[in-house]
C-alpha cells in the first residue's frame, strides 16, 4: 500500500490560501478518484478540495477554521500499489516523522513566518500582505509591525512621542497593551483582502467627477422590456460603449507607458456578507444589453452566494457600483488596483426639469453619475466627457 498527500490545490489565479471549512469524509472512509472530500473557502467563494485517487483516507493533518496556502498538505489517502501506479506515484510518501508540519508548512518554520507566507489575495488582484512602513518608524518597529502582520495605516491613530512625532517602539507596545482592553473579533478573509486592496488603491491620486442624468428613458425602456435590466447594467452597458470608443482612458500608467486594455471587460460591484465582491461581465461592448441581462442577473446570485466561477473574476478594467441602492445620492468610490475607473450611481430622486418644448418645469427622474479616476491617467476634462457620453448614451437606451 502506498500513502498519497492530499494537496491544497491552486483553486484559481492569484488564490493564495484557503480556508478550510467543513470535511466532508473522516479516516477511515474509503474515496474514490476526484471525490469532493474537503470544503475550503478563498476570499471569493467556497470550492472543493477533491480526493487525489481511490483509496482509504489514513488520516487529516489540516485543522478546521485554519488557512493553508497553495501546496500545503492537508491530509493522506493510502491507495493499492495499482492505483498508485496509475497515477504515477510508485514512490510510497515521506515517513511521517518527516512529513509538513502545522498543516502543510515546514516543521522548521515558525508560527508567524508561515502566516506571513499565507497572503491575502483577491482574483486578477496583485493584492500585497508586507507592510510598506511609514515615515519616523524604526527598522525594529517595521520588523515588529510585520511580525505581527499590520500596516502602517492600522497606526494612523497613534500620536508618536518621540522625535519629530515618531512613533517609538514603547508607544507600540502601549497602543497593543490597549488594544487588550476593547472587545476584538476577528476580521473575516473577505474584510482584510478588501481593506488592503483600498490601502493599495488610496496610494494614487484619485479624483471624482459628478453629473446629474435624467433616467425617464431608462425607465420608460425598461418597463417595456420583457426582460428587466437593472440601472446597473444600463450604466455598465453605456460605459462599456464609451470605452470602445476611446479605450485609453480606462489604460493604466505602468512606467512612462499608458496600457490600453485588450478587452473591455466591465466588473459591478455586489454586496456580499462582509464585504462587496467583483463579478466580470466580458466583451460588455460587443453583447448587447438584451443578452447581458441573464448573465448579469445569474452572477448577482453566485456573488451573494460567494460562488463565482473563475472566468468571472478579475481581469476587469472598471467598475460600476450603485450605491443609490442604499438612498445614497452621492459618493465617491474607489477604483480597485488594477483599474484606472470606478463609475458610481446615486439614488434616483423627482425634481423639476424645465422642458424647452412645453416652456415649463416638469418632474423627471434624475440620479447623479459619479466618475472616480486615477488622476495620473485622466484629467477633468477627460474624465468629464467621458462621463457625459455615458450620460448620453442612458438617454437612448434603444441603442444598449
Amino acid at each position: 500500500m502506498n500513502q498519497i498527500p492530499i494537496i491544497m490545490p491552486q483553486l484559481g489565479e492569484s488564490i493564495a490560501e484557503a480556508t478550510i471549512i467543513n470535511f466532508l469524509i473522516k479516516p477511515g472512509d474509503t474515496v474514490a478518484p476526484d471525490q469532493d472530500i474537503i470544503e475550503v473557502e478563498t476570499n471569493k467563494a467556497t470550492m472543493n478540495v477533491s480526493s487525489p485517487g481511490r483509496g482509504v483516507v489514513q488520516k487529516l493533518t489540516a485543522k478546521l477554521n485554519e488557512s493553508y496556502p497553495v501546496g500545503a498538505v492537508l491530509g493522506y489517502v493510502e491507495v493499492s500499489v495499482e492505483e498508485a501506479h496509475r497515477l504515477g506515484l510508485d514512490q510510497p510518501a515521506p515517513p511521517e516523522a518527516h512529513a509538513p508540519a502545522n498543516g502543510g508548512c515546514d516543521a522548521k518554520m515558525s508560527d508567524p513566518e508561515r502566516k506571513r507566507q499565507v497572503e491575502p489575495t483577491v482574483r486578477g488582484l496583485p493584492v500585497p500582505a508586507h507592510a510598506s512602513g511609514a515615515s519616523y518608524m524604526s527598522p525594529r518597529m517595521k520588523a515588529r509591525m510585520n511580525e505581527l502582520g499590520l500596516h502602517a495605516a492600522d497606526l494612523a491613530g497613534l500620536a508618536g512621542s518621540g522625535a519629530a512625532g515618531r512613533v517609538t517602539i514603547q508607544d507600540f507596545e502601549k497602543f497593543l497593551a490597549n488594544l487588550e482592553k476593547h472587545k476584538l473579533t476577528k476580521a473575516s478573509t473577505m474584510r482584510v483582502a478588501v481593506a488592503d486592496a483600498m490601502r493599495r488603491s488610496w496610494t494614487r491620486p484619485l479624483a471624482t467627477v459628478a453629473l446629474p442624468c435624467s433616467f425617464e428613458a431608462m425607465l420608460a425602456h425598461r418597463k417595456g422590456s420583457p426582460q428587466k435590466s437593472g440601472p446597473a447594467l444600463y450604466a455598465l452597458r453605456a460605459l462599456a460603449l464609451a470605452l470602445a470608443e476611446n479605450s485609453a482612458v480606462a489604460g493604466r500608467l505602468i512606467g512612462n507607458k499608458i496600457i490600453h486594455p485588450l478587452s473591455i471587460d466591465l466588473g459591478f460591484a455586489v454586496e456580499a456578507e462582509e464585504g462587496v465582491l467583483v463579478p466580470v461581465l466580458r466583451k460588455a461592448d460587443i453583447r448587447p444589453l438584451s443578452e447581458l441581462v441573464v448573465r448579469y442577473n445569474e452572477l448577482v446570485e453566485l456573488a451573494r452566494q460567494r460562488r463565482l466561477p473563475n472566468d468571472a473574476t478579475g481581469g476587469s478594467i472598471a467598475t460600476v457600483t450603485n450605491f443609490g441602492t442604499f438612498g445614497l445620492t452621492w459618493a465617491t468610490p474607489i477604483p480597485l488596483p488594477e483599474q484606472t475607473l470606478v463609475l458610481g450611481l446615486g439614488a434616483g430622486k423627482k425634481v423639476p426639469h424645465w422642458d424647452e418644448k412645453k416652456a415649463q418645469f416638469v418632474p423627471v427622474i434624475e440620479a447623479n453619475l459619479t466618475l472616480s479616476f486615477d488622476h495620473r491617467v485622466l484629467d477633468g476634462g477627460a474624465a468629464g466627457r467621458l462621463l457625459s457620453r455615458v450620460a448620453a448614451l442612458l438617454q437612448e437606451p434603444e441603442k444598449l
